[in-house]
C-alpha cells in the first residue's frame, strides 16, 4: 500500500484507525528523509553533522533501519539552545540528534498522509502546500469581503512546552493504533533535554525544535481550537466568525463584537482543560473593519491595528474609496532584522567586499521574499536604506586611520550593488489597490 492509498482511506473514513503502518519506514523512506534535511543545521547532543553522516550513508541508514525493525532504536536527549525573542526574552529550542531527525522526518511524511485529511482549511502552519502568506491572504480576504467588526488576537503562553502529552496521545490514537509508531512518538516527546550539561526531564510539552513537533502541535490545536470553534461555537453565534491559524499564531475575525466578547470569555476555560494559557496582554480584542474605519475618520483618530505573522494590519481605503486592509512590517521584526545585519557586518567587515555583497544580497533577497507584500514597499525601502548605511558604517571601520567617504562608497556600490526593494507577492482577491 502506498502513502497515497493511506491518504485516500483516511479521507474516505474520518473514523478509520490505522493499525499497521510502521512498515512504511523503509530504508528508502529514511534515505528520502535524510536528503530533505538541512545540510547546515545544528548538530544534536551526539555532535554528528549532515556531512559526517553522509560519508557512510548506506551503512548508517542500514543500521538505523535495523534498529527500527528490531525495536532497539532509542531517542537521544535533545540539545537545548536559546534564541532571542521580539520582547527581549529567550526562546528555548530543542535540537535532536541527526538520526532522530531522520526517523522523525520519515514519520512526519507517514502521519501527514493521515492527519492532512482531518485538518481544517483554517490551519496553514507547517502543512504541505501551505504557507504563511496564504494565511495572510485569508485574513485580508475575510476582512474585505465580510462585514467584520473586530479581530481577536490569540497568543498562547509557551505553547509547545505546555502541551499535555497524554491528551495529545489520545488525539493521535483516534487515528493511529500502530504500537510501533505510538512508541516512537512517546519516546520523542518524553526524551529529556541537555541544558548546560544537565539532563532535564519535563512532564509536558513536545520540545520545540523537533521535526515532529509542528505536526503534533497542529493535531493538538486541531482538537482544542479548530474543531471546537467550528462545531460548538459557530452555531451559537449571532454572526459569522473566521479563524485563521498558523501553528500557535491565530486570529479570529468576528462579524459582531458581542460574539467576540463571548468567545473571549470562554476561551481561557477551554484552553485550561488542555493545559494551555492565553497571554493576558498579548491576547486582545481589536475593533477592525469598515465601521471602525468610518468611526475613526469621523472622530479624526487612527483606527486600531493588529499584528499577525510579522505584519501590522490596518484599515485603509483603496484608490476608489473601497475598504481594504494594508499591511506593513512589524516594528519589532524590522528592528530585529537591522540588528542581525549590523552584527553580521561587524563580524565580517574584513571579508572581501565581493563576498560581503553576495551575503548581504542573499539577506535582502530573503527579506523581500517574505515581507514583499503589496502596501509594504515603504518598509522594504526602509530596510534597504538601513542596510546601505550599516554596510557603509562597518566598511568605514575596516582599517584604523582610514575612512571610506560617502562618494567613495557610492562608487563602490556601482561595482558591488545591493538588491533594491521589490514586491514579491501579488494582490489577492478583494485586496486591491483600486
Amino acid at each position: 500500500m502506498e502513502l497515497s492509498r493511506i491518504a485516500e482511506l483516511a479521507k474516505q473514513d474520518a473514523g478509520r484507525k490505522f493499525y499497521s503502518i510502521a512498515h512504511f519506514l523503509t530504508k528508502e523512506a529514511l534515505w528520502e528523509a535524510f536528503e530533505s534535511l538541512r545540510k547546515d543545521a545544528a548538530a544534536g547532543v551526539d555532535g554528528v553533522t549532515y556531512a559526517e553522516y553522509k560519508e557512510h550513508l548506506v551503512e548508517n541508514l542500514g543500521k538505523l533501519h535495523e534498529k527500527l525493525t528490531s525495536g532497539t532504536y532509542r531517542a537521544q536527549p535533545l540539545r537545548r539552545i536559546y534564541i532571542d525573542k521580539e520582547d527581549g526574552r529567550k526562546r528555548p529550542i530543542s535540537i535532536p540528534s541527526l538520526e532522530d531527525k531522520i526517523v522523525q522526518r520519515a514519520t512526519v511524511e507517514l502521519l501527514n498522509a493521515i492527519f492532512e485529511q482531518d485538518f481544517l482549511d483554517c490551519s496553514h502552519g507547517f502543512r504541505p502546500g501551505r504557507s504563511a502568506h496564504e494565511a495572510l491572504d485569508e485574513v485580508g480576504r475575510a476582512l474585505c469581503t465580510m462585514p467584520m467588526e473586530c479581530v481577536l488576537e490569540l497568543d498562547i503562553c509557551a505553547y509547545f512546552d505546555s502541551i499535555v502529552r497524554e491528551l495529545l496521545m489520545e488525539m493521535i490514537e483516534r487515528r493511529v493504533s500502530d504500537a510501533s509508531i505510538l512508541r516512537l512518538i512517546r519516546k520523542w516527546i518524553n526524551v529529556g533535554v541537555i541544558d548546560e550539561g544537565k539532563l532535564l526531564v519535563s512532564e509536558t510539552g513536545t520540545g520545540q525544535g523537533q521535526i515532529i513537533s509542528p505536526l503534533l502541535a497542529n493535531v493538538y490545536l486541531h482538537h482544542v481550537l479548530d474543531l471546537w470553534l467550528q462545531g460548538e461555537v459557530k452555531p451559537r453565534l449571532k454572526g459569522g466568525v473566521v479563524e485563521v491559524r498558523y501553528a500557535d499564531d491565530a486570529v479570529l475575525c468576528f462579524q459582531y463584537r458581542e460574539d467576540a466578547q463571548r468567545v473571549l470569555r470562554v476561551l481561557p476555560k477551554r484552553f485550561a482543560k488542555f493545559g494551555l494559557t492565553l497571554h493576558p496582554e498579548k491576547t486582545r480584542l481589536v475593533e477592525f473593519g469598515r465601521k471602525t474605519l468610518a468611526t475613526a475618520a469621523r472622530l479624526g483618530i487612527k483606527p486600531a491595528t493588529f499584528d499577525f505573522l510579522g505584519f501590522t494590519h490596518r484599515c485603509a481605503r483603496s484608490r476608489r474609496g473601497k475598504f481594504t486592509v494594508h499591511v506593513k512590517s512589524m516594528k519589532k521584526r524590522l528592528a530585529r532584522a537591522f540588528k542581525a545585519v549590523a552584527e553580521w557586518c561587524r563580524e565580517h567587515r574584513h571579508d572581501p567586499v565581493a563576498q560581503q555583497q553576495q551575503t548581504l544580497n542573499a539577506k535582502l533577497r530573503g527579506h523581500y521574499q517574505y515581507y514583499g507584500r503589496p502596501t509594504n514597499y515603504r518598509s522594504l525601502r526602509q530596510f534597504y536604506r538601513g542596510v546601505l548605511r550599516l554596510w557603509h558604517k562597518w566598511l568605514n571601520r575596516r582599517t584604523r586611520g582610514k575612512s571610506l567617504p560617502w562618494p567613495a562608497y557610492v562608487h563602490l556600490l556601482q561595482r558591488h550593488p545591493l538588491l533594491r526593494p521589490r514586491i514579491t507577492h501579488a494582490w489577492v482577491g478583494s485586496l486591491s489597490r483600486t
